[in-house]
């Protein structure tokens, strides 16, 4: 069996910077990817097919457009294999699970069929979040967030992860936001400390936060709860929602403060950011 981390993407800080003639928005985001994440594995089978477990696996179904299922046949048409896709994060929730899992789904598969191709434009032709997902490096994304570059560096600051059981839906953010667009946020090249990196990320925002509020006013209920964790430097939404996180001084921190999260109905997380391994898939 091959196994395959797909950790969840949190946007730091989201600005819509314009709009494409197709509809498509324009964005600025610097996307981190913290170790909080679903598992792909694959065993040989004589056909293709994915059954889903984990906490969030009743959530999702196994139709034949599942975006995992997608990423395979987009990759080899008649491939075969017993995919496994274990739901650890709350499906549809602003921190990219569906393509981190497609992500993890390329990554395997090339290695369970022995493929050496390029994965970037399998990727992107199946979500714009794929390719950020596919790599699983803090990465500076733009256009429609297809368009990747370096990150600053980053320290090592802790992070918890809150989503209060609600969906809200991409389009419907993006209908209630206003007409007026944000420029590109300006960083140095380097944060040394969680204190540093929270400071610059103050100067900076998430432009689908207020419309989404408007929407599940529960997402600033979760805000509140962040800011008043002992050490919460920064508290903000990722992506569209609903997911909010919050910026901690240390992963130790961060663990530490998670425990005074007691909502019975919101689904939390907390410590660093995911490192790689050489072996990892």
């Amino acid at each position: 069996m091959l196994t395959s981390f797909a950790p969840a993407k949190v946007n730091l800080h989201l600005h819509v910077t314009g709009k494409r003639a197709d509809g498509y928005h324009l964005l600025d985001s610097l996307a981190v990817f913290p170790n909080a994440g679903d598992v792909i594995s694959v065993e040989p089978a004589n056909t293709l097919s994915l059954i889903i477990t984990g906490p969030f696996g009743k959530t999702l179904s196994t139709e034949p457009d599942n975006l995992v299922l997608r990423a395979a046949r987009a990759l080899n048409p008649t491939g075969t294999g017993a995919l496994t896709l274990e739901k650890n994060l709350p499906v549809a929730s602003g921190i990219g699970g569906g393509s981190a899992d497609a992500a993890a789904a390329l990554r395997v598969l090339s290695r369970h069929w022995g493929l050496n191709v390029p994965l970037h434009a399998i990727a992107a032709a199946l979500g714009a979040d794929v390719p950020v997902c596919l790599a699983r490096n803090s990465a500076r994304m733009s256009g429609i967030g297809e368009i990747l570059a370096p990150a600053p560096k980053l320290p090592n600051f802790g992070i918890i992860l809150v989503n209060p059981g609600v969906h809200v839906a991409t389009p419907a953010v993006f209908r209630a936001r206003s007409a007026t667009f944000t420029p590109a946020a300006t960083f140095p090249a380097a944060w040394t400390t969680a204190e540093s990196l929270a400071e610059a990320l103050r100067h900076a925002r998430n432009d689908l936060e207020p419309p989404a509020i408007s929407l599940a006013p529960v997402i600033g209920d979760v805000l509140a709860h962040l800011k008043s964790l002992p050490g919460c430097l920064l508290a903000r939404m990722s992506g569209s929602g609903a997911t909010c996180f919050g910026i901690f001084p240390t992963p130790t921190a961060a663990s530490t403060a998670a425990t005074h999260i007691h909502q019975p109905n919101w689904w939390h997380w907390a410590g660093g950011l995911y490192e790689p391994a050489p072996t990892d898939i």
